[in-house]
């Protein structure tokens, strides 16, 4: 445990994720144990009639998930956190939890698919009205706003196509009708992005990418402001959530460096992201940290930096020019999900029903690993060799 009785939010943020949740530790060690637990046992009948004592059963929590929980929250300046068991499980228990039939929720047309699924599949068949909206609306949400909408959900950016939202201008229009803004906040790791901040009232991760960072563990988070915190918690134990204890373990673990993976993974992505721009085979690069890509000044004004990930335009490419750049990579896999150690490269189809897709152009999705950028730029420049004799 830390010495330092200091106060966290006095410190910066690098040291806040360093210090943050040391107190769960015991006899010295640095890193709190895992603990695996299901029946806890209560010392007394009294005891186990005033439900008080701080642990009760392990899926109500541990030292372990309190321990991850806490560090979260100080991450994301938020009020308190819980872990699920995947990013998604993280963005279902939310509007499950604060949704009823006859709601309305808006929707930005740039969501992770599998949430956009959950809202085709689950919430519209149980009686929520899904409403998709263009993500660059800003405070023009204020004209979708219904007497019933209960949530503005966002995502910025966009994980495929790289939308800067106006979150700000946003939450103004939704908290005025009386609705809640809900926004998924895994591209900027919690670190670079304060939702809180900005007008969010409910932080979403799929921790699985920058907070965990080693590509082996599931795991979502979320994190509350002190109004929603209540309700979220009630829907999150009532749906039976919780994660467990050695990946909740390692979770922490991948957070303590996240201050300085993220800050890798970012130089790496502008020099290749800059790199990329110059290529002929190139029609856009949509990174909102690279100075004149679409978002770039919203990004400016409101984070602090960027992670490693970024998506491409190509001019328009046949099936088989594209197979030959992609399979011949050796640096960069072929595979979903982001924000580990190594770099990724797959294609994307965007699905969009209220702003549509007008780039013509095949449209590529990397994240930058921690590979040395000179060795991944050869790597791509081979690729682009091969996709030029397959044209």
């Amino acid at each position: 445990m830390a010495k330092s009785k200091t106060d966290l939010k006095s410190l910066k943020p690098a040291t806040r994720l360093v210090s943050t949740a040391r107190d769960y530790s015991e006899h010295g060690i640095v890193s709190p144990a895992v603990y695996h637990a299901s029946t806890i046992l209560y010392p007394t009948y009294q005891a186990l009639k005033e439900q008080k004592q701080t642990y009760q059963y392990g899926r109500r929590g541990t030292p372990t998930s309190r321990s991850v929980e806490t560090a979260i929250a100080t991450l994301e300046n938020g009020f308190a956190s819980k872990v699920t068991p995947s990013g998604l499980s993280a963005i279902t228990t939310t509007l499950l939890s604060f949704l009823k039939p006859g709601d309305h929720i808006l929707i930005p047309d740039s969501i992770y698919a599998p949430g956009r699924a959950f809202c085709d599949k689950m919430l519209k068949n149980w009686g929520v009205a899904v409403e998709y909206y263009d993500p660059l609306l800003g405070g023009a949400v204020s004209a979708f706003m219904r007497a019933t909408t209960r949530i503005v959900y966002c995502e910025s950016p966009g994980s495929q196509t790289m939308e800067v939202q106006d979150i700000p201008a946003i939450a103004q229009g939704a908290h005025k009708a009386g609705a809640l803004v809900v926004v998924d906040n895994t591209w900027s790791g919690g670190h670079y992005f304060n939702v809180f901040a900005h007008g969010g009232d409910i932080s979403i991760h799929a921790a699985t990418k920058y907070i965990v960072g080693h590509s082996d563990v599931m795991m979502g988070a979320v994190t509350c402001n002190e109004e929603t915190w209540p309700r979220f918690k009630d829907g999150y134990e009532t749906l039976g959530q919780f994660a467990g204890p050695d990946d909740m373990y390692l979770t922490l673990r991948g957070l303590r460096t996240i201050d300085i993976r993220l800050e890798r993974h970012m130089k790496s992505a502008v020099n290749i992201a800059d790199w990329l721009k110059g290529r002929p085979e190139v029609d856009e690069v949509l990174y909102p940290a690279l100075p004149g890509a679409p978002g770039h000044e919203i990004w400016k004004r409101d984070f602090t930096g960027a992670s490693g990930l970024f998506s491409v335009v190509l001019k328009p490419q046949s099936d088989a020019a594209l197979a030959a750049f992609l399979d011949g990579l050796e640096l960069f896999g072929m595979g979903y999900s982001w924000g580990g150690f190594e770099s990724l490269c797959v294609p994307f189809k965007p699905n969009r029903t209220a702003r549509p897709w007008t780039r013509q152009g095949t449209c590529l999705r990397f994240h930058i690993g921690l590979e040395d950028p000179d060795d991944l730029k050869a790597d791509l420049a081979a690729g682009f060799e091969r996709l030029k004799a397959a044209s």
